[in-house]
């Protein structure tokens, strides 16, 4: 071969795999949730990185003088390409094929370069219903340490993708105990636990307890839990903040929570110049689904409705949950009847769960039998779901097994 030719054909070996993917988590602190770019001088074909099907990846590295560089399997079929950049770095941006293992790699005219092994599966997301630490919760924690309430069930949400519930209580030192016949709150550092141990990603705060030492202390719990490293939503200084969605990368995959309550107790509900949580509202919901699917993402609605200890839903919720899926969401997640309820598919890629009942929460006969409702995600929605059966022993959840009978 002539050198000229030989030339033309060198690539340079530096290609670097970054893909936007959450890493697993670990045992004592919250996971991060994407890859940083991993420069090498080659990519281990051990490396192993992992995208939901339909999720966002980017492979980048250098060319030489190449006009343009394809990213495929290496069985030959394409994901992406691109025209190289300043000095020949080059970088390709695909979305995930179907769940499988893939061996990756760049073409750059007659040359190949390896580019690493990529897995692609469902997002695993773990949502839970009531978490309160008032009442009989409040005390136990300052007798037996904050993580006291997880220590059953910690493991088994570490282990998801992505972790969601409903907290039901102000958390707080401040504010005056609003006119209601119950006001839960609870102590800042029973959070942390549960970003660290039970690896909680997000938290609705749109229901009928956040604001129950009022404004000053709802403020404070918003603060409190996007401080232990958690994302709150569905509350916030004025109604725009209160509508915003917290997104939650995994996979390659956003996920946007958007939180409403139905259950709104006088001045719960946030204005636009005063705090409060998200009120319930078939146009609004319609607006805000829409500019996060806008943005690329899978939108869960979290919303607090129905009647307590009701757990087939009414035709108020289905009203809201209809003005959810109609505007693009793909989950509906539902809370305040205190028992768990029925869950709901209608369509392919939708789910709606009704009513998640009680998680830790003082509860005794049908409001103590729970679950974790776990969905596999995609780009284009819900692939799969389970019920992960729960019993609440005074407020404490723990799997269910059937020697418990």
């Amino acid at each position: 071969m002539h050198a000229a030719a030989s030339s033309g054909l060198r690539v340079a070996a530096a290609v670097s795999l970054l893909v936007l993917a959450s890493a697993a988590r670990g045992p004592a602190a919250p996971a991060p949730r994407t890859a940083t770019p991993v420069h090498v001088p080659r990519v281990d074909s051990r490396l192993l990185d992992w995208l939901a099907p339909g999720g966002q990846g980017t492979v980048a590295g250098f060319a030489g003088s190449f006009q343009r560089v394809r990213l495929e399997t290496t069985d030959g079929r394409p994901l992406a390409w691109t025209r190289f950049g300043r000095l020949g770095r080059f970088r390709v941006t695909f979305r995930a094929p179907n769940p499988g293992r893939y061996g990756l790699r760049v073409v750059a005219g007659a040359a190949r370069a390896p580019a690493g092994v990529l897995t692609v599966r469902a997002v695993v997301l773990d949502a839970v219903g009531d978490i309160t630490f008032a009442e009989q919760v409040g005390p136990a924690l300052a007798s037996h340490g904050a993580a006291y309430p997880w220590l059953r069930v910690a493991g088994l949400l570490r282990s998801a993708d992505v972790t969601v519930g409903n907290l039901e209580t102000s958390v707080s030192a401040r504010g005056t105990a609003q006119v209601k016949e119950y006001t839960f709150r609870g102590p800042p550092q029973a959070l942390r636990p549960m970003a660290e141990l039970a690896g909680f990603d997000a938290l609705t705060l749109a229901n009928n307890h956040s604001g129950d030492f009022g404004a000053e202390a709802l403020l404070d719990t918003v603060r409190h839990v996007h401080a232990a490293g958690i994302e709150p939503f569905g509350a916030g200084v004025d109604v725009a903040a209160a509508r915003r969605p917290a997104v939650v990368e995994a996979g390659g995959l956003k996920i946007a929570f958007l939180g409403y309550s139905d259950v709104n107790p006088a001045g719960f509900n946030a204005t636009a110049s005063t705090p409060g949580t998200a009120k319930a509202d078939a146009s609004s919901i319609t607006a805000d689904v829409r500019a996060a699917r806008r943005r690329g993402a899978v939108v869960v609605c979290f919303m607090h409705w129905g009647v307590e200890k009701e757990a087939q839903p009414g035709v108020r919720q289905q009203q809201l949950a209809a003005a959810c899926l109609n505007a693009g969401a793909r989950v509906v997640l539902g809370a305040h009847p205190h028992v768990l309820g029925r869950v709901s598919r209608p369509e392919r890629r939708s789910v709606v769960a009704w009513t998640l009942g009680n998680f830790v929460f003082p509860s005794v006969g049908a409001s103590a039998r729970t679950a974790i409702l776990q969905l596999h995600l995609a780009a284009d929605g819900v692939r799969g779901f389970r019920l992960l059966p729960v019993t609440i022993d005074g407020f404490r959840p723990e799997p269910f097994t059937r020697t418990r009978r």
